[in-house]
């Protein structure tokens, strides 16, 4: 590891300051002696209210810019696409008179007045579009490059049972080995295992395993084209990823990381709601976004570590901070029903969970480490049914108003008619508006960023679902188990259940469980479930281990749910992946078998 001898004798600020409701803190006095920095460093950042506050305005006056997706690929669809341009796409609202700021059943809502001109109508409760045209901020390129890849994956997926049904009707068949490979090869990209098939004659085709082998198949064909094929251009290094990095630590932040509910409704909110690089961002889903505070903190403490170690991404005593965000959903269609099922579909009690938790995330490490150690809070709910964010604005002092909110089917309103860079500026006033306090200028330009790339979302839903999903509820693929997916981007194809032991991850689990009871075993397919274990590769035995873990989980999950598993009702896929590298995860094991011709 690279030393840094100038930097040893440096003065070390802390991470950040103390974002806590009341007074500021007040920064002890110094000797002359001890504030004089060694030789050939940089003095110590500056630290206390008054320098952050002077740090901000700084921040506020420098000009905006946007970041969008580069490379190959989208320079292939605007020549080959055809897409409309900006001021030509479909599904646009008109902007109502007011920005509602809380619209769930029975709570108290404020008003941020709009200050952009006219008086418009909403033509919807969900802000559907009738007219002809979109918002001049959305990227109708990307737009239809995610479409793409959301309809290859997830019609990978969905090719399976129609796939067994008409096997199912060939089964007795003279030359039924042949024509299901055929079938398979044509339909599903790969041929099926012969031991089931060539047992069919004996006895009805086994196709409850077979289900489950096809399932894990097309998912290591997907996590394949994910690391090699980079459909996302978000990978380490690409374009969006440095320009995006670069603007967090503009904004005042060396790290974001977001744990958003387990629910594979909002498996796709880095990349498509809020359209961020997924390499920029550390995600943990989580039942009901409640992550663990313990081992957060422990990733907290190896990212400062790594700042003061060497340098990543910047130096420790830069004054930036660690920004941690919560991620709760709530359904605008049916709030009683497809709201958050670890909270009852209770989307005030999810929002108030999730600022409990992190502000225990925040006191922990306020109380366990010296020298203004700190963190930054961010609470966020999705509307699953639109993807609409509504974003409740913190203060600088950190305080955060449960009650109060900046949705984005609002700001698209306020903004639909103004030019790009006027939309930006108003974008901007509105989340200043509607702050719990007087706002931090880098957290502003963050959450003004978020809610433009999801200006690009709505339109996304508008033109693609009508301006609502189709399956409001759960309709996941298979549950993931364990600590990876980094190749998991889309909505509704994953249930997460994020764990290190099925004991300390079991309620997440059982959510899954309960969840594919209703979409498979009810139908009489099994439950598929990937355990996959990240682990370094340049850690000698690292991948031992995780190998050795994700047994111990399959063994515990077998333990769990005997009677699924001997019904032939749950199979697991192990794998692990090298996240030192850009690679696929390794397939390690399976709970699908096939006996060997032997002797005695």
């Amino acid at each position: 590891m690279p030393r840094h001898p100038e930097q040893r004798h440096r003065l070390q600020a802390g991470t950040a300051l103390r974002r806590r409701p009341g007074p500021p803190n007040i920064e002890p006095e110094t000797s002359s002696d001890s504030a004089v920095p060694s030789p050939g460093s940089p003095g110590p950042a500056a630290r206390g209210t008054a320098a952050r506050r002077s740090r901000a305005l700084k921040l506020s006056e420098q000009p905006q810019t946007t970041t969008r997706p580069t490379g190959a690929r989208r320079r292939a669809l605007e020549v080959n696409s055809g897409t409309r341009s900006a001021g030509n796409r479909p599904g646009a609202t008109r902007p109502s008179a007011t920005l509602l700021s809380a619209d769930r059943p029975g709570g108290s809502s404020q008003r941020v007045a709009p200050t952009a001109g006219g008086t418009l109508d909403r033509t919807t409760a969900h802000g559907r579009s009738t007219s002809g045209s979109g918002h001049p901020l959305s990227d109708l390129v990307t737009n239809a490059a995610l479409r793409s890849y959301d309809l290859r994956v997830k019609e990978a997926f969905d090719r399976i049972v129609p796939l067994l049904k008409q096997l199912s009707a060939l089964q007795h068949e003279d030359d039924f080995v042949e024509r299901a490979q055929q079938l398979a090869s044509s339909c599903l990209g790969y041929t099926l295992p012969l031991p089931i098939l060539e047992r069919a004659w004996v006895s009805q085709l086994d196709m409850r395993t077979l289900f489950a082998w096809c399932v894990f198949e097309t998912y290591e064909q997907t996590s394949a084209s994910f690391f090699e094929d980079d459909p996302l251009d978000g990978k380490a290094g690409s374009p969006a990823a440095e320009a995006f990095d670069a603007f967090l630590l503009e904004c005042g932040f060396h790290l974001l990381d977001v744990t958003p509910c387990a629910d594979g409704r909002l498996a796709h909110a880095i990349a498509y709601a809020l359209r961020l690089p997924f390499s920029s961002v550390r995600r943990r889903p989580h039942a009901g976004a409640l992550f663990d505070v313990e081992n957060t903190v422990n990733r907290w403490v190896k990212t400062e570590h790594r700042r003061y170690r060497e340098a990543l991404p910047n130096p420790a005593h830069a004054n930036t901070r660690y920004l941690k965000v919560v991620l709760y959903h709530f359904s605008s269609l049916d709030p009683s029903h497809e709201g958050c099922a670890a909270h009852g579909s209770d989307d005030a009690l999810a929002a108030s969970c999730g600022l409990a938790r992190l502000r225990d995330f925040q006191t922990a490490v306020e109380n366990s480490f010296c020298c203004g150690a700190s963190v930054d809070l961010l609470l966020v709910g999705i509307d699953t049914d639109t993807d609409a964010i509504r974003v409740h604005v913190p203060g600088l002092d950190g305080s955060t108003n449960l009650d109060r909110w900046l949705d984005t089917h609002d700001v698209y309103a306020a903004t639909a008619t103004l030019p790009a860079d006027e939309g930006r500026k108003q974008i901007a006033s509105l989340v200043e508006q509607a702050a719990a306090s007087t706002p931090d200028p880098g957290m502003v330009r963050l959450i003004a960023r978020l809610l433009e790339h999801n200006l690009s979302q709505i339109d996304y839903v508008r033109t693609y679902h009508d301006g609502h999903y189709s399956d409001a509820g759960h309709a996941e693929r298979f549950i993931g188990v364990g600590i990876g997916f980094k190749e998991i981007h889309l909505r509704n194809l994953t249930y997460f259940a994020y764990m290190d032991t099925v004991e300390e991850g079991a309620p997440d689990l059982d959510v899954g469980i309960k969840i594919f009871t209703g979409l498979n075993v009810s139908r009489g397919l099994p439950v598929p479930v990937v355990a996959r274990f990240d682990y370094h590769g340049q850690v000698p035995g690292a991948r031992e281990r995780a190998v050795g873990h994700a047994r111990r989980v399959q063994a515990a999950i077998e333990s769990r749910y005997p009677e699924l598993v001997q019904q032939g009702l749950l199979h697991t896929l192990l794998t692990v992946r090298d996240q030192d590298r850009h690679v696929p995860a390794e397939a390690v094991g399976s709970t699908i078998s096939f006996a060997t011709a032997g002797g005695h």
